[in-house]
């Protein structure tokens, strides 16, 4: 099995332990509410929230995708860092067995925050992942983060 890796970097005028809570801990309160067009649900399949939790993200009628199952692998509320992998969706993959992604929130210089994210891409032997196959999977991380500051400044009450 082959390991395609990119590393997406972020930044933002909110804090990084907002966007941690909101991105994060309380993604399934937080997430259906700042991107209603996209995501109906988040809910838990087993666990709490914490390290060992499946949670399955239902996506709005009408798309490609209808639900994404990720494993919750680290939570590490402290140093504002978690790690996840997508196990499952409602469609086969024909090239990827699993993806796992890495974010680190830092407090940026002058405010706010920079969001750096990894993410591993496990392909099935026998193919190879191309440089646009890449680039959706990019544009929905950088598109739903986008989608919550934007929250997340419109809300200032939201995620403290």
């Amino acid at each position: 099995m082959a390991v395609t890796s990119y590393t997406e970097e972020f930044t933002s005028a909110v804090s990084p332990a907002r966007l941690f809570k909101a991105l994060v801990t309380e993604s399934h309160v937080f997430i259906p509410k700042a991107v209603p067009g996209g995501i109906k649900s988040v809910e838990f399949l087993q666990g709490d929230g914490g390290a060992g939790t499946i949670k399955q993200t239902n996506l709005v009628d009408g798309g490609k995708l209808k639900f994404m199952k990720h494993r919750i692998d680290v939570v590490d509320v402290e140093n504002l860092y978690t790690k996840y992998t997508l196990i499952g969706c409602d469609i086969e993959f024909e090239k990827v067995e699993s993806v796992v992604s890495e974010i680190k929130f830092e407090a940026a210089p002058g405010g706010g925050c920079v969001c750096k994210m990894t993410s591993e891409y496990h392909v099935k032997t026998g193919y190879e992942l191309k440089v646009e196959e890449v680039k959706e999977g990019k544009l929905r991380a950088s598109g739903l983060f986008k989608a919550v500051e934007e929250y997340l400044v419109a809300h200032p009450e939201e995620c403290v």
